[in-house]
């Protein structure tokens, strides 16, 4: 038997599992709806929130062959992120990877079209931690991504990202969660 952390065993798989951010899950599922999708996006708000979730939903949902505004759960491309192989779908880890090397790194890898899905998805959790070296050379690419690639970034404290970092991106900003007593 294998170890898995509650956490990612009740992880919401779906929008509508989410709770308490039918704000942030509205205007997703809109943009997706629209083919207005930024290229783009910050996820801000305290832990616990649902930032990591939220941007792993969307993500799968951009990939996803059987669905417009909702991942499937079926698909292959649905398949491979839930379990987390997805090729398409990376996460970098910017508390630890917080360097100007790390965040070069990732923009020679946005040059690559994707192999299996629609998007090529960079989630960064902890963006905030990035250095300011790192988050300036991050700039130019959020700036000008390829037409294929969607970056999401997500923090807990946004006034700690670059003010051109935060002009670039369309923010998303989640409340906590209300107890249910």
């Amino acid at each position: 038997m294998s170890y898995s952390a509650l956490y990612r065993k009740f992880r919401p798989q779906t929008f509508d599992e989410v709770k308490g951010q039918d704000h942030i899950v509205t205007t997703l599922k809109n943009q997706i709806r629209n083919h207005r999708l930024g290229h783009a996006y910050l996820f801000c708000g305290p832990r616990g929130t649902g930032k990591t979730s939220i941007a792993k939903i969307f993500a799968k949902t951009l990939n996803c062959t059987n669905s417009q505004d909702a991942p499937c759960g079926v698909c292959e491309n649905c398949k491979m992120a839930a379990n987390g192989s997805h090729p398409d779908i990376i996460e970098i880890d910017a508390a630890s990877n917080n360097g100007v090397d790390e965040v070069r790194n990732l923009i020679d890898k946005v040059k690559y079209a994707p192999m299996q899905g629609k998007y090529k998805i960079y989630i960064v959790p902890d963006a905030e931690k990035m250095t300011a070296a790192a988050q300036n050379a991050l700039l130019k690419t959020i700036e000008e991504p390829p037409a294929y690639a969607v970056i999401l970034l997500l923090a807990n404290n946004a006034s700690a990202l670059l003010p051109t970092i935060l002009s670039r991106c369309v923010m998303l900003s989640l409340k906590p969660v209300a107890d249910d007593k």
